[in-house]
């Protein structure tokens, strides 16, 4: 039986309802089939576009593509092989040059060091023992051995020297730039010509030494501390001030010279502890007392025109 109102014998057909084209698994109204174009693309490591469109996208950039190259990267493997022969290349030459590795050696040095031989410089009157120290045919660090020599304290007491000689041009109302740079120009031409002029009176004489360029530098360097010191007692104390400390450090570093350089110079005669006799070691003699008389004429050289 039929419920009533209904026709007898007539099936009831469903009412038709529209369904939206979304719930069809359709991205797009407007597309006519279903992409199937996404499970071949997946196997190519490829995705679905984030439009929905349904076009696969490139799922790595372009440097990754680049770098999957295997041509690539054999080309990145042979420019790293190079670069690194490249670098052992420069780094055997430089030391050719500019031997780094005993640069080293003469910035070895700590607090203690510098204190001890900023007194040895100021006071060297009192130091007995200037032989320096060897161990198994090589000299100990610095730190180890006040009297070997180093470059830390000259290259501060430069780099100290050119900022204390702009602040006196500055006190005096004659700073600019073109004369600082001249003064430290002239200080690093005299002590060039310096080195110059005594490894060439080496070789003139032919003494056997192992006084080394780099030992030169430092123990002539040495004479900036005594400048620094001058020109400051004459900006605190004007000319008497600058005459006395000078006068001091100039007898000062003429001692240092003298009992340092007799046992480089004067090595054989030193080492049996006879006097110095011959020819040749009279010149040797006289080699050294000129390069520490040399030291007090250039520090008042450099000096006595920044104090008025």
């Amino acid at each position: 039986m039929h419920p009533a109102g209904s026709a007898a014998g007539t099936p009831r057909q469903p009412s038709k309802r529209r369904i939206p084209v979304s719930h069809l698994g359709m991205a797009d109204p407007h597309q006519l089939f279903d992409d199937t174009s996404s499970a071949q693309s997946q196997g190519y490591g490829a995705q679905r576009g984030p439009s929905g469109l349904g076009y696969p996208t490139a799922s790595a950039s372009p440097q990754a593509a680049f770098l999957a190259d295997p041509v690539s990267n054999m080309a990145m493997a042979y420019g790293s092989s190079l670069a690194a022969q490249g670098k052992e290349l420069v780094d055997k030459n430089i030391d050719r040059f500019i031997p780094v590795t005993k640069l080293k050696y003469y910035f070895a040095v700590d607090t203690l060091y510098v204190g001890k031989k900023l007194g040895l410089l100021f006071f060297p009157y009192l130091h007995q023992d200037w032989e320096v120290q060897y161990q198994q045919d090589t000299p100990v660090a610095p730190r180890f051995d006040v009297n070997a020599p180093d470059l830390y304290i000259p290259a501060m007491a430069f780099i100290t020297y050119v900022l204390v000689a702009g602040l006196a041009l500055g006190t005096q109302d004659r700073f600019s730039p073109d004369l600082l740079g001249l003064q430290a120009s002239s200080a690093l031409a005299w002590l060039t010509l310096e080195v110059l002029a005594i490894l060439l009176s080496l070789y003139l004489v032919t003494v056997n030494t192992d006084l080394t360029t780099i030992d030169l530098v430092a123990f002539l360097g040495y004479k900036y501390v005594g400048m620094i010191g001058g020109i400051l007692m004459g900006l605190l104390f004007g000319k008497i001030g600058y005459y006395l400390v000078l006068g001091w450090c100039c007898m000062s570093i003429f001692v240092f010279m003298i009992r340092t350089l007799r046992l480089k110079i004067l090595a054989e005669a030193a080492a049996e502890g006879v006097p110095v006799r011959g020819a040749r070691n009279q010149l040797r003699m006289y080699l050294t007392m000129a390069v520490a008389a040399a030291q007090p004429l250039l520090m008042y050289w450099l000096t006595f025109h920044l104090v008025r």
